[in-house]
C-alpha cells in the first residue's frame, strides 16, 4: 500500500516511524515549511517529522497552505493509495482528501467524539479527565467527524503533564495506526459512525487560556500548570512581569489568592481561593527555565510577594 504521510509535530513522528517500519510503502511527506527561530529569527528550523522523512529518504512537500493546482498535482504524482494524517496543523479541503483511491484517515488524540478540534490533550487536563486515549478516523469534510475505526484508551495520571501525556499517546497512536492499517489491508472497514450529538470540542490553546487565576480553586490551578508543561508554559504575573510555572500539585495553605506562602530551597507555595499550590520550577521572562531554589537564591521571590 502506497502512502502519504501529513504531519508536523513531535507528536507525529512515532506514527511516521511506525508506517516505515510497517509494509506500506511511504511514498511522500507532506509537513509545515521550516520556521524561524532564535531571538534574531534568523535560525530555519524543520519540522520534526521532516528530518525523520530526510533520514529516511522520502520526498518531502512543505506548502504554506494544502491548497491550490500546484499542490494537489504534486500530491498526485506521488500516487498514494491511502492518506495518513497526525497532528498536521492544517484543516484539509474534499478535494484534496479525495487523492488517494482510499481516502484519508487520520490519528487524534481522543476518544472521540469527545475533545474534537487542535489541542485535545491540555484540555483533557484542564477539565479533570481520568481517561483519554486515542481514535483513527476516516476524514470527511466536518472537523474530527468522520467515521471512527478504531480507538484505544489510557487513563491520566492525577500528575499528569501534558508533554508526558503527549509522549504516551503519540506511541499509542502509532501502535494502534498500525493495526488500523493490517485490518485495512485485509478488508474495506467502513467505521463507526460517531454520535454528532456527544461531541464536545477542544479548540486552539491562546495566551489567555494559559494564564492562571489564583482565585480559582486550587486544583484547578494546578491542572492548568501541568496542561501546558513544557509549552506554552501556564504564567501569571509577578513584579509587573510574566513567569512560567511548573510542576504544581495542591497543598495545605491559607492567603490571600496569589500570596507566596513559602519560597524555600525546593518549592514555591502560592495561595489559591480555597488551599495552595506548591510550585517546583519557573520560568521568568526572558529567562531559561529554572528550579525554584535558583530563583530564590538569585533573589527572584520571597514570601510575602503577590502573583497576579
Amino acid at each position: 500500500m502506497r502512502v502519504v504521510f501529513f504531519g508536523t509535530p513531535e507528536f507525529a513522528v512515532p506514527s511516521l516511524r511506525a508506517l516505515l517500519d510497517h509494509r506500506s510503502e511511504v511514498v511522500g511527506v507532506v509537513t509545515q515549511p521550516d520556521r524561524a527561530q532564535g531571538r534574531s529569527r534568523s535560525t530555519l528550523v524543520p519540522p520534526p517529522v521532516k528530518r525523520t522523512a530526510i533520514d529516511a529518504g522520502i520526498p518531502v512537500l512543505q506548502p504554506e497552505r494544502p491548497v491550490g493546482d500546484l499542490f494537489s498535482a504534486s500530491l498526485r504524482h506521488l500516487k498514494p493509495d491511502l492518506g495518513v494524517v497526525v497532528a498536521y496543523g492544517h484543516i484539509l479541503r474534499p478535494e484534496i482528501l479525495s487523492v488517494p483511491p482510499l481516502g484519508m484517515i487520520n490519528v487524534h488524540a481522543s476518544l472521540l467524539p469527545r475533545y474534537r478540534g487542535a489541542a485535545p490533550i491540555p484540555w483533557a487536563i484542564l477539565n479533570g479527565e481520568q481517561i483519554t486515549g486515542v481514535s483513527i478516523m476516516r476524514m470527511e469534510a466536518g472537523l474530527d467527524s468522520g467515521p471512527v475505526l478504531q480507538r484505544a484508551s489510557s487513563p491520566i495520571a492525577p500528575t499528569e503533564t501534558g508533554g508526558s501525556l503527549s509522549d504516551r499517546l503519540a506511541e499509542l497512536g502509532a501502535k494502534t495506526l498500525v493495526d488500523v492499517l493490517t485490518r485495512l489491508a485485509k478488508a474495506d472497514l467502513p467505521g463507526e459512525a460517531q454520535d454528532h450529538s456527544a461531541a464536545t470540542y477542544a479548540p486552539k490553546i491562546d495566551r489567555e487560556t494559559t494564564r492562571l487565576s489564583f482565585s480559582a480553586p486550587a486544583v484547578s490551578a494546578a491542572r492548568r500548570v501541568r496542561a501546558f508543561d513544557p509549552a506554552p508554559g501556564a504564567w501569571a504575573m509577578h513584579h509587573d512581569a510574566p513567569v512560567k510555572l511548573f510542576g504544581a500539585r495542591v497543598v495545605s495553605g491559607n492567603g490571600a489568592p496569589g500570596e507566596v506562602l513559602a519560597a524555600g530551597r525546593r518549592a514555591l507555595v502560592i495561595a489559591c481561593r480555597d488551599e495552595a499550590i506548591e510550585v517546583l520550577e519557573v520560568q521568568p521572562a526572558g529567562k531559561t527555565r529554572i528550579t525554584v531554589d535558583a530563583w530564590v537564591r538569585g533573589r527572584g521571590v520571597a514570601v510575602g510577594d503577590r502573583f497576579t
